[in-house]
């Protein structure tokens, strides 16, 4: 039974999208839980991708690949998990604020996120600040997560934070900021609850705030 998960993490890793189906169908053939395959399949091997990546041991590529047989197995499994037996530790709400195109970095961090377990809501690029605040509302997230790579976009992070203070939501959604422009000093003046350099960091924040471990 563990050699069935074993495979099935080493096949995500090496993102083996093929054929990660049908190593998914036969360990749930074998009788093992579908939260087991989830958790210690899937996600063990999205964890090892995550952390690989952290140490520049593999590259974007990579990971993008790995994502894709995490799906690829998710298919399979999402039939049989029960709304509360999903593995999902977090909804996190995230995008690229008003004004800016770029979304390269917020996708990475999307994977990665996902890799971890947790719900995306991925609101895209160009996203104004009520949006962003009305998604986490919709969606029970308690992360806002915001991209910019402009340094002329950044003002509109500090318009999501305030937003988030305005109707009362600081004690319940925590707003975390990140891009090639930001800064742990810009977070901090603007009054975010977080500052992420990389996609890896994003995930170990992410997690902090989220209080898993």
């Amino acid at each position: 039974m563990k050699d069935l998960l074993t495979n099935i993490s080493d096949s995500l890793q090496t993102g083996d999208y093929e054929d990660i189906a049908g190593l998914v169908q036969k360990a749930l053939d074998s009788g093992l839980e579908p939260k087991s395959i989830l958790n210690d399949g899937l996600l063990h091997g999205m964890s090892v991708i995550g952390k690989q990546f952290a140490n520049h041991d593999v590259f974007l590529p990579d990971v993008l690949m790995a994502a894709k047989a995490m799906h690829a197995g998710l298919d399979v499994l999402k039939p049989l998990l029960s709304g509360e037996d999903t593995g999902i530790i977090g909804t996190v709400v995230i995008g690229t604020v008003k004004g800016d195109l770029h979304d390269i970095g917020k996708n990475l961090v999307s994977i990665m996120l996902h890799g971890a377990g947790f719900e995306i809501v991925d609101l895209g690029k160009d996203v104004p600040a009520e949006t962003f605040v009305d998604a986490a509302i919709k969606h029970n997230a308690s992360i806002i997560g915001l991209s910019a790579l402009l340094t002329t976009t950044m003002p509109e992070m500090k318009k999501v934070i305030a937003m988030v203070h305005e109707r009362g939501l600081s004690d319940k959604i925590r707003v975390i900021v990140g891009g090639a422009p930001v800064s742990e000093t810009f977070a901090t003046e603007i009054g975010a609850d977080g500052y992420a350099h990389d996609a890896a960091r994003a995930v170990t924040l992410v997690k902090q705030l989220a209080e898993v471990h």
